[in-house]
């Protein structure tokens, strides 16, 4: 339509990469094994393994990120303990209680551009262990992050190392959110592989309904031994998708020529090319980010103006008369809609 709004306001609103469309039709009709078991799913979780130097371990293919954190969690976890994130945290802003629903609580920590620091953790672990009561306290059982950031800042793998290393020292089981993952993968700021976390982190997650697929995140426990009968608690947690070789096929073709790993490029450059614009045209940012997810702060006036021809996320009032915004490209966005944009964007400033 011609008058439809342009949006930016995030990175799944469009459906699936045709790859994974064209598979899913030419395999619709045949008939496979249910809950995961089918060979779709066993040659993705193969090509998951070897693209993570991780020939032993455990894959397994959720529907969302939510989901797949309240489950990873709660396996995690005895009863009485919680899980340190940064503040900003998904799973501390954006998940209705879900971790707290599950009988634990979010222990969250101040962050700096969405992060968290081994420092901190180290810190937060040597305060509560000396306090004489703590056995009255919720104990801190593990650590989660986000890869990129809710900020779509990236951890470095100096960064992601130390954290690693203070986690191990603490028996703290680290847990990476990768919703996004394929974004920073695409980064060239980015120095984490998907190697590195299955080295460094304990147990990690390949964002896919962001990245490309229709729906579906894989969860990847580098040692399956750290969660004994992860299927079945996946399945106690009403996790356990039926019709699992729509998952395995859309992650089969996803680690097919590595385009899981490249996926997010196109997002990235789009990004930069309005970055440059609102740069170029004295738009004050909130932060800047190396990957596809954009923090602009914006006079509400402006921000009115812009409202009539696209979408946008807010993020949070900054001040009485501004507003921090999230522009977020995607796998599918298109040069035209970009292009679109950034005439917009001039517009409104000229």
């Amino acid at each position: 339509m011609a008058n439809e709004k342009l949006k930016f306001t995030c990175d799944y609103m469009e459906g699936a990469h045709p790859l994974i469309m064209d598979a899913l039709l030419s395999t619709n009709m045949m008939q496979t094994s249910g809950y995961g078991l089918d060979e779709f799913s066993a040659s993705a979780r193969d090509k998951i393994r070897k693209a993570c130097d991780a020939p032993d371990a455990g894959v397994y293919f959720l529907v969302g990120g939510t989901q797949t954190n309240a489950t990873v969690i709660d396996a995690l976890l005895r009863s009485y303990q919680g899980v340190l994130c940064a503040e900003t945290g998904h799973i501390a802003v954006h998940e209705a209680g879900a971790i707290e629903f599950g009988g634990h609580k979010v222990l969250p920590l101040p962050h700096t551009y969405g992060k968290i620091s081994a420092t901190q953790i180290s810190s937060y672990m040597d305060t509560f262990l000396s306090d004489e009561n703590h056995e009255h306290m919720v104990m801190p059982g593990m650590v989660y992050i986000s890869q990129p950031t809710e900020y779509g800042t990236l951890y470095s793998l100096e960064e992601l190392t130390a954290l690693s290393e203070a986690c191990r020292r603490y028996h703290l089981p680290l847990y990476v959110d990768g919703a996004r993952l394929a974004y920073a993968l695409a980064a060239p700021e980015n120095t984490v592989s998907l190697k590195d976390l299955a080295r460094l982190c304990d147990v990690f997650y390949i964002g896919g309904t962001k990245c490309g697929a229709l729906f579906g995140e894989a969860v990847v426990i580098p040692d399956p031994a750290l969660i004994p009968h992860f299927f079945t608690i996946v399945k106690q947690h009403g996790a356990l998708f039926a019709k699992g070789r729509i998952l395995g096929i859309q992650f089969d073709v996803l680690f097919t020529d590595d385009l899981y790993l490249h996926i997010g490029e196109s997002a990235l450059n789009y990004a930069d090319s309005i970055k440059n614009v609102l740069k170029e045209n004295g738009y004050q940012f909130f932060l800047e980010t190396p990957t596809n997810q954009i923090f602009i702060i914006l006079e509400d006036e402006i921000l009115h103006d812009l409202e009539g021809s696209a979408e946008f996320s807010f993020w949070e009032k900054y001040d009485d008369t501004h507003t921090v915004i999230r522009i977020a490209t995607s796998w599918a966005t298109t040069k035209e809609h970009t292009d679109a944009l950034i005439t917009l964007l001039k517009q409104t400033r000229a």
